[in-house]
Formats: C-alpha cells, sequence, structure tokens
C-alpha cells in the first residue's frame, strides 16, 4: 500500500471479506479474498462474479479536438464510434512498440471516455492534449463494478429495461436501484459480463444490492486474481506481465510489437495514420517471439517466469499459468521463439515445476467468442 495514492470506496467491503488491499495502478486492490480462488472462477464460468476493478484509470476528453487526438492516438478508427459504442484498441510509441491498450467509449459527439490498465497511454495522451481544444479529467469518482458471467445478463434483466438488446461493446446511461449508472457490455473474462460504472458514493450501496439480490443465482464476490485465472483461458494480455517490461531482451529497450503480442487485430482495416504506424508496418515479419498457449501436464499451474525447453535450448517462458478443476487441464501463456509458436510442439517446462507440455492454440476457451457475444 505504500505506492496507492487513489483510493476504492469499496476498501472496507474488501477488508471484510479477507483482503489486505494490495496495490495495483495506484489503488488499493483485493487480489485476493479469504475464499478459494477456484470458487471465484468457476462462479464466473459457470454462474456470475461481481468484481471490483475500480483500479482501472477512468479518463474523459472532451472537446472539439477530442476525436483527432484519440484518431492520432489510438490504433482503431475512432470517427466509426457513436454515442453508446465503444472498442479495444492499442496504443503505440515511435518506435511501433506497443505502450498500453485500453477501451475508447463515445459518449457524445465531442466526448468519450478513455479506460486504461497500468500502461503510460494516459500520459502520453495529456500530453498530446496541450495547446488543443480538449479537456482532460481524470475521473476517480467513477467507479467500476464488473458483473461477469453467463448469468450476469439473467440478473441485470430483472433490474435494467432494455439489457438484453444491449450489444457487445455498447454501453447505455440507465438507472440500477435507482442509482444513475453506465452499463457496458464489456469485461475481462471471455465471458457475458458487463461492467458498472456507478458515483464512488454509490458503490458500497450497489456492491451490497447486487451481492443480496443475486444469491439466489449464485453469484459472489470475486477477487481481482480470478482475472489471472480467467485471462489465460481466453487469452487476454495484461500490461506489463506479459511485456517485455517483465521480460527484457538483451541490449534492447522494452517494447514489444503488435505482431508479436498478437494484438495486430486492434489496428483499423485501411488506418495508417496513427502514432507508430509506420514503424508498426515496417516491423511485420520481424518477430523475436509470439504469444503462444502452452498445455501442461498434471494438475499444478505455472508460475510466471518458468522456462520452456525444446532439449537443451530454452525457447520461451511463461507469464501466467492457471489449472481449471472445471476442464481439468493445466494452461499457460508464454513468450514463445516464433518456430515454436505452432501448435502441438512438445516442450519441457522448468522452473516450479518440471513437467512435459506442448505448444496449444489460444485462446484455450471459447475460441470462436460465442459467449461474450451472444445475443438475448
Amino acid at each position: 500500500m505504500t505506492h496507492s495514492w487513489r483510493i476504492s470506496a469499496l476498501a472496507e467491503r474488501h477488508r471484510a471479506l479477507g483482503s489486505n488491499l494490495e496495490d495495483w495502478n495506484g489503488m488499493g486492490t483485493a487480489w485476493t479474498y479469504s475464499s478459494d480462488l477456484a470458487d471465484h472462477h468457476q462462479a464466473i464460468r459457470t454462474r456470475a462474479g461481481l468484481m471490483d476493478v475500480s483500479g482501472l484509470k477512468k479518463v474523459h476528453y472532451v472537446g472539439p479536438h477530442a476525436e483527432s487526438l484519440l484518431q492520432w492516438a489510438t490504433t482503431r478508427d475512432i470517427a466509426k464510434l457513436y454515442p453508446g459504442k465503444s472498442v479495444y484498441a492499442s496504443m503505440l510509441d515511435e518506435d511501433g512498440k506497443f505502450v498500453d491498450d485500453c477501451i475508447v467509449y463515445r459518449t457524445g459527439p465531442n466526448a468519450f471516455m478513455v479506460v486504461h490498465g497500468a500502461g503510460t497511454g494516459h500520459e502520453m495522451l495529456v500530453r498530446s492534449a496541450q495547446g488543443r481544444q480538449v479537456a482532460v479529467l481524470f475521473d476517480d469518482d467513477l467507479h467500476d463494478l464488473s458483473l461477469q458471467g453467463p448469468l450476469a445478463v439473467d440478473f441485470l434483466a430483472e433490474h435494467v429495461p432494455g439489457i438484453r438488446q444491449l450489444a457487445y461493446f455498447h454501453h447505455l446511461q440507465t438507472r440500477l436501484f435507482d442509482r444513475p449508472v453506465m452499463i457496458s457490455r464489456t469485461g475481462y473474462t471471455g465471458e457475458r459480463g458487463y461492467e458498472i460504472f456507478c458515483k464512488a458514493a454509490d458503490a458500497p450501496f450497489l456492491w451490497d444490492s447486487i451481492l443480496e439480490q443475486g444469491a439466489s443465482l449464485g453469484i459472489i464476490p470475486c477477487a481481482f486474481t480470478a482475472l489471472d485465472w480467467l485471462r489465460v483461458e481466453s487469452s487476454l494480455m495484461f500490461f506489463p506481465y506479459d511485456n517485455s517490461q517483465m521480460y527484457p531482451f538483451a541490449d534492447q529497450k522494452a517494447g514489444d510489437t503488435l505482431w508479436e503480442m498478437g494484438l495486430d487485430f486492434t489496428v483499423s482495416p485501411g488506418k495508417h495514420a496513427f502514432r507508430g504506424a509506420e514503424e508498426h508496418l515496417r516491423l511485420r515479419g520481424q518477430e523475436r517471439f509470439k504469444i503462444t498457449g502452452v498445455l501442461l501436464e498434471g494438475v499444478r499451474a505455472a508460475e510466471a517466469g518458468d522456462t520452456l525447453w525444446q532439449g537443451n535450448q530454452q525457447v520461451g517462458v511463461i507469464t501466467c499459468g492457471m489449472y481449471s478443476r472445471l476442464s481439468k487441464r493445466s494452461m499457460a501463456i508464454a513468450r514463445m521463439s516464433v518456430a515454436c509458436s505452432e501448435p502441438g510442439i512438445a516442450l519441457q517446462v522448468r522452473g516450479s515445476l518440471e513437467v512435459s507440455a506442448s505448444t496449444h492454440a489460444l485462446p484455450f476457451d471459447d475460441p470462436q467468442k460465442t459467449k461474450r457475444t451472444a445475443k438475448g
């Protein structure tokens, strides 16, 4: 907590559930509770779970230059967004290397909200906004409750008219338990889920109400680390834990390309005018590694930093691992040499455990993304 400068309105709720509120992104965050993380994972995969993800940075950009600012700063065609629509985007530096990802929400004709993780995208945007007709508001009063899982829509449908018709990556302004909220059909789990943006003063009431009224559906509070388990199955990157900021190359400054991270899909077709675009295009085909799935033998999860070998040659490093008692598989995300990034390559794991493994296509769970995009 020594680095925390942002305060969650739900801090006391988390402490009551057994959290020590470890720092993430400047906010005390419930990495764990006294309950079992496997129960949290199972709830989100089979019912629904409620998480506090207010540690995400939420920034409003308002003014006639807001669209052009975000058009240059991100890989997506922001002009295609309309009020109520959002998009997942990457942000690059001048070297064409990944520095942050974000979700851009269009909230009005000249108004956007950008939600960042722990990268440096916010700082880059603030510098770029200087001298332009755009107001920048870092909104820490806005809290973010993430209700994720197959029954999330059934619960919300009892309280929010029209929620079943809300499409993936769309949002609406509404009320929940008579409190003003913005509900977005987004999340970080690979499940059908919703993020509920609310005022800090309303967050404890909404948290308590969702858990109390959702208990009959099996909705439980879930800790932040459960996202690591879910993201491994769903192939979701987490800056900087999958990046060269954590696993540097010798004699090279930190930074990875979208081609290496498997995030090249975040560049809108035909878009060439954004920060780092020329270098991004030049670096295609020059990948030093690729993000790859790894399936391990046994019932233990690999740890970040465990290495992957072919004979006497190290060919990769695991960045995040998990064991699912639902699928009874030990899975991991890894930074793998390009030559060993195809599925079905036999490997050995060394480090926290010594087992055989093989490369596997990503994502492990729901490769067609049918769950998160389901209608009705």
